[in-house]
């Protein structure tokens, strides 16, 4: 079994507007720098072999946090599409994104988007190289890539809530089999004290 600690990259200043980042390149803000540098990881990240998503957020966490990733492609978040720079309360309110996309799990997909389970395609492909290293591996990634993986690790569809709140500020740990199969062993481990 190999260790995966994951987490979300700190607060942007879309993330405080309620904008659908995805693929779009967003940096953190002055708010997000501020909560990054309250961070600490638990004291087993220090024997990690890092990677984080390319995108500027989380690579600018793990750079706040002294670590020093290697970027990993297939960790960046899930891209929305058409979606993307939209707040979910206006998309909803001018008919662009139906209530009932939320009844679609995993094949929810916004129109030039990808859906969570082609999100998870590519990350069983990153899972499957981390169990085949064998090394403990931390990752700084997104809440896409959060929610693909707890759905991998528990069968949840994606329809309704998960079963547990996958908490912002916090690490994840799971474990990983030989084929990379992903498995929950801690959930919401604080970064700040």
């Amino acid at each position: 079994m190999t260790t995966l600690l994951i987490l979300r990259h700190g607060p942007t200043a879309w993330n405080a507007e309620g904008r659908i980042q995805g693929s779009i390149d967003q940096p953190l803000s002055d708010a997000g720098r501020a909560r990054v540098s309250l961070y600490r990881l638990p004291p087993e990240s220090a024997s990690l072999r890092w990677v984080a998503s390319p995108k500027r957020r989380a690579w600018e966490t793990a750079t706040l946090l002294g670590l020093d990733p290697t970027p990993e492609p297939r960790i960046v978040e899930m891209d929305w599409g058409e979606w993307e720079g939209h707040r979910t309360q206006d998309l909803r309110v001018d008919g662009r994104m139906p209530d009932r996309h939320d009844r679609l799990g995993l094949d929810f997909k916004a129109p030039g988007g990808e859906s969570p389970r082609e999100v998870q395609a590519r990350l069983r492909s990153w899972l499957a190289d981390v169990a085949a290293d064998g090394r403990p591996t931390g990752a700084v990634a997104h809440n896409g890539i959060l929610r693909a993986l707890y759905a991998l690790a528990t069968g949840w569809d994606m329809r309704g809530d998960p079963a547990e709140e996958l908490v912002d500020g916090c690490a994840h740990r799971f474990t990983l089999a030989e084929d990379g199969t992903p498995s929950v062993a801690r959930m919401n481990i604080p970064l700040v004290g």
